[in-house]
């Protein structure tokens, strides 16, 4: 019974020896770091990978993510060179990338970053307008983000991004910007009006324009048709007569032929019709040369 107490307690060290090891190994997983102190010192930093921390003597101070991280601050009252007060919340994207500055750079690095956003916020739209402050935030972000990135450096941490979530200023400043923005839209409202109605106005007078073009130049097409016709029917006309003038002296007519067509003329122009009547001088001796003509086809 004695001769086993030994074995017994063997095991039973080992056992817890075993226990001791196994509870030693750790492994860091990615994008994480764990910080180790031998007997209260600053010894190493574990990335990723498997490790055996010895046991009693070494510690894990802080396991730290690698990771980029978010901090989304409450909103933070300031006032503006204007004397506005406003409250702006700010967004701010880190990253830890030295574990140990981390750990022992400051005691509440999440705190000491939102009191220095903060103040930081002050210092900056303290310099700025109202206006400014409402159309100036990418100048501010890029402001606060360098002077955060270089306060932060001695504490292993990395300022990305610094974001204004909200920028909201008194319930009456409000009021007034609205006023503003509705007196700005109708106002833009009534030129967009005024230059479609001007526009409307410029149209309708081009297309009168044209169209009084277009009538003036189909009454002038129409006559220039008509003079044309009225050209053509003169020169027909007297191509007609130029002809038949033509023929009367080809067929060679005796005096007494062309005396008998002033006859005709002469009648012709005594239809009632003509208001003066000029009657030739050899009137008789025509009319005596009608009548011989007359017994002479009587005889035949």
């Amino acid at each position: 019974m004695n001769s086993m107490n030994p074995m017994i307690l063997g095991a039973a060290v080992l056992f817890v020896f075993v226990i001791i090891c196994v509870r030693c190994i750790r492994i860091v997983q990615q994008a994480k770091a764990y910080v180790i102190e031998f007997l209260g010192a600053y010894k190493t930093t574990w990335n990723v990978g498997i490790h055996f921390k010895l046991p009693f003597v070494e510690r894990i101070a802080k396991v730290v993510s690698l990771k980029e991280q978010v901090a989304d601050f409450p909103p933070q009252p300031v006032i503006t060179k204007d004397n506005v007060t406003m409250q702006i919340d700010t967004v701010v994207y880190f990253q830890i990338t030295d574990p140990r500055l981390y750990t022992y750079g400051i005691e509440q690095p999440m705190l000491a970053i939102e009191n220095l956003s903060a103040t930081t916020l002050r210092n900056i739209i303290g310099d700025l307008e109202l206006d400014q402050c409402l159309t100036s935030r990418d100048i501010i972000n890029s402001k606060m983000r360098s002077i955060l990135d270089e306060a932060t450096d001695p504490w292993g941490i990395k300022v990305n991004r610094v974001e204004l979530k909200n920028i909201l200023p008194p319930k009456e400043i409000q009021n007034a910007m609205e006023k503003q923005m509705k007196a700005e839209r109708e106002r833009r409202e009534s030129i967009l009006r005024a230059e479609g109605e001007k526009r409307a106005a410029i149209l309708e007078a081009e297309g009168e324009k044209e169209s009084a073009i277009l009538r003036a130049d189909a009454k002038k097409q129409q006559q220039i048709l008509e003079a044309e016709g009225q050209a053509e029917a003169i020169l027909k006309v007297q191509t007609a007569t130029a002809e038949g003038i033509r023929l009367i002296n080809e067929s060679m007519p005796s005096d007494a032929v062309i005396k008998l067509k002033a006859m005709e003329a002469f009648a012709s122009a005594a239809n009632g019709q003509a208001t003066k009547i000029i009657i030739p001088s050899d009137i008789q001796g025509v009319a005596g040369l009608a009548a011989g003509l007359l017994e002479t086809v009587k005889e035949k």
